[in-house]
């Protein structure tokens, strides 16, 4: 595996998670399989778009359950549960790899929710538009549980 550079953040990947359907809560596993220019075989967000993979941070999920939710990874729609990184802190274009493989660069920084999903209408907040992040498939590779991500370079700001 390659050092990360020096400086740069690093996190850990908690959970991969999938669905074949848009609009529910993923499925979470322990790896999953990442197809460059589409995102994880098998998930219903795959696709030629800018929004191929979605990450949350294990600590953000943490600040849900605060406030008495019973949430875990996936529960937000997110494909990596992440933990140890500020994802939000990265600008658009930041260069990920995750695990031995796979390479993502960030394409949006959270999102506009046009309907608000039931985890709002239980809390009155989600955090995913504005702490989930937004990536493209930059190469392919196989995500697992416990793999490494290390930030290769920064975005511009």
């Amino acid at each position: 595996m390659n050092e990360p550079a020096a400086g740069l953040p690093q996190g850990r990947v908690v959970s991969v998670n999938l669905s074949e359907r848009k609009t529910v809560r993923k499925t979470r596993g322990v790896e999953g399989v990442l197809v460059e220019g589409r995102g994880f075989e098998g998930d219903a967000h795959a696709g030629d778009w800018h929004r191929q993979v979605s990450l949350l941070a294990r600590e953000s999920i943490d600040s849900m359950r605060a406030k008495g939710l019973d949430v875990d990874a996936g529960d937000f729609a997110e494909n990596i549960t992440t933990e140890g990184i500020d994802l939000v802190a990265l600008p658009v274009g930041t260069v990920l790899r995750v695990g031995d493989e796979a390479v993502l660069a960030v394409s949006q920084i959270g999102k506009v929710c046009h309907t608000k999903c039931a985890i709002y209408y239980q809390a009155g907040d989600c955090v995913m538009p504005r702490e989930g992040i937004f990536a493209v498939v930059r190469r392919g590779g196989t995500v697992r549980v416990g793999d490494a991500i290390e930030v290769e370079r920064l975005g511009e700001a």
